[in-house]
């Protein structure tokens, strides 16, 4: 997918200005409500698909799941939406304006209201919402024991340079012996933790916290670093495949809903984590606003495989583009497993083998001096 990411870094200017979508169109007003649990919409999805498809009006469903919901954000969002729906307001416009209901849903649930067939579409929704959080969830969960190995490591090495590799230091100074090289560079490098722990712990934080905070604003910066993740060894072609994925199953899901393909690729875009991504979409959806079919465009962004281009070019010659898009969807989502296997099968051994290494460097270090200084007590001198 990043094998020409290079073609769509000069115009990172054009991915997604701050504020709404690209193209001159505007984000309406702004959303309120606090923050909700992706859990609790899809379950609320879900619950409301299922009342629809038992012909409950959609008032007295919401009701009904209202009075069902804890007290909350998500409870006062939903007391507001059956405000709004019993007033006459059609439930995608009073779902627009809350933040848990992103484009891509809202737009989808006025496709259903538009068609009639609201109970399908939810069950859609319920569907994409759950295969998403399952690629997420399986995405962060092979990061959780890598992490948590560095972080276990990072504690162990600081505390026997903060703590233990001085008192060593103490015994070494007490006898006139010639310390190893690798000695001698573990007690400097003691030396400078305890002198600049401040420093050692606190940079590596605020450039996090920086990072962090920039990455969470639209820009070169953000743009730059997300064409990079998708070129780490290892991890880039993981993250390709993901997005990939996130693609074809919310393009695909949106075209099903009965969503025009300009205004699909504008939500795919919108919804699309990954600037880099967003850019290639935003590319594609200019062709075709252009008159331009979506086959082409999409492989002369460079981020999509010859296998998506081609399903899409099937698709859009018989007239089952949607099919076709939830297909590259599922086998990319398999994909995605195996390749979380095999990353986690790859990073169990190497983390171990790094800390094995680390920790023997200490050790040798430290003990070489001590077997010297033994064997001077043993003889006497």
């Amino acid at each position: 997918m990043a094998k020409r990411l290079q073609r769509t870094a000069p115009v990172a200017g054009t991915s997604r200005p701050a504020g709404g979508p690209s193209g001159g169109e505007t984000s309406g007003p702004a959303k309120k409500g606090g923050r909700v649990r992706a859990e609790l919409v899809t379950d609320f999805t879900v619950q409301l698909a299922t009342l629809a498809e038992a012909g409950i009006p959609v008032v007295k469903a919401l009701t009904i799941l209202e009075g069902q919901t804890r007290p909350g954000p998500f409870k006062e969002v939903l007391a507001e939406l059956v405000e709004d729906v019993a007033a006459g307001t059609p439930l995608s416009e009073s779902m627009a304006k809350h933040r848990c209901f992103d484009r891509l849903y809202t737009s989808m649930v006025k496709a259903g209201e538009v068609a009639g067939v609201l109970d399908k579409i939810l069950n859609r929704l319920a569907t994409f919402r759950e295969k998403a959080a399952a690629i997420r969830s399986k995405v962060v969960g092979a990061m959780i024991y890598p992490v948590i190995v560095i972080v276990v490591a990072v504690g162990v090495v600081s505390a026997a340079i903060l703590f233990v590799i001085p008192k060593f230091s103490e015994i070494f100074a007490s006898f006139d012996t010639k310390l190893p090289l690798i000695t001698s560079m573990l007690l400097a490098a003691s030396e400078i933790g305890v002198k600049y722990w401040y420093l050692i712990f606190g940079l590596p934080l605020l450039v996090f916290t920086l990072h962090t905070l920039s990455m969470r604003r639209p820009g070169k910066y953000r743009f730059f670093f997300h064409g990079l993740y998708l070129r780490i060894p290892l991890l880039g072609p993981l993250l390709s495949k993901v997005q990939i994925a996130a693609f074809a199953r919310t393009f695909g899901t949106l075209i099903e809903a009965g969503v025009p393909h300009l205004d699909a690729l504008t939500i795919v875009r919108d919804t699309t984590s990954n600037d880099v991504v967003a850019e290639g979409v935003e590319s594609v959806r200019r062709t075709v606003r252009e008159g331009e079919g979506i086959a082409r465009p999409m492989g002369e962004t460079g981020m999509f495989d010859d296998l998506v281009v081609n399903m899409v070019d099937v698709g859009e010659a018989t007239g089952e583009l949607d099919r076709m898009l939830l297909k590259v969807a599922t086998a990319y989502e398999a994909q995605v497993d195996r390749r979380i296997e095999a990353l986690i099968k790859f990073l169990e051994p190497a983390l171990l083998i790094v800390m094995a290494v680390v920790v023997g460097f200490i050790v040798v270090a430290l003990f070489l001096p001590l077997t010297e200084i033994m064997g001077k007590i043993s003889s006497g001198g």
